[in-house]
């Protein structure tokens, strides 16, 4: 007989996260907070829309930090870049939303 509130080994349970979980990054301080924080206000506004997310981030970071970034939002992609030195930050938003932010001259 199984014992009442037994919990079955091996099940997996999605984890997900509340905060930007960096993966990789060589930007300045105030250039990768500056992405983590729109990243996550552009994910959560355009939640259902990741072409209109990375639009957001990319036309900010623009003005901010001068012209050529380059902006991916989605699930389940791969890259190969080549970038400029201390301009890249590649994290997950949500769980399983993937940003990756570059500039490219």
């Amino acid at each position: 007989m199984a014992e009442e509130g037994a919990t079955t080994v091996g099940a997996a349970e999605k984890v997900i996260h509340t905060y930007p979980l960096i993966r990789h990054s060589d930007m300045t301080e105030e250039m990768r907070i500056e992405a983590m924080e729109l990243s996550v206000t552009a994910c959560e506004k355009y939640s259902q829309n990741n072409e209109l997310a990375a639009r957001m981030v990319k036309e900010s970071m623009d003005k901010k930090f001068g012209p050529a970034f380059h902006v991916v939002v989605g699930e389940s992609y791969g890259f190969e870049i080549t970038y400029e030195c201390t301009t890249i930050c590649y994290m997950y938003f949500g769980g399983n939303q993937a940003i990756c932010i570059w500039k490219c001259s």
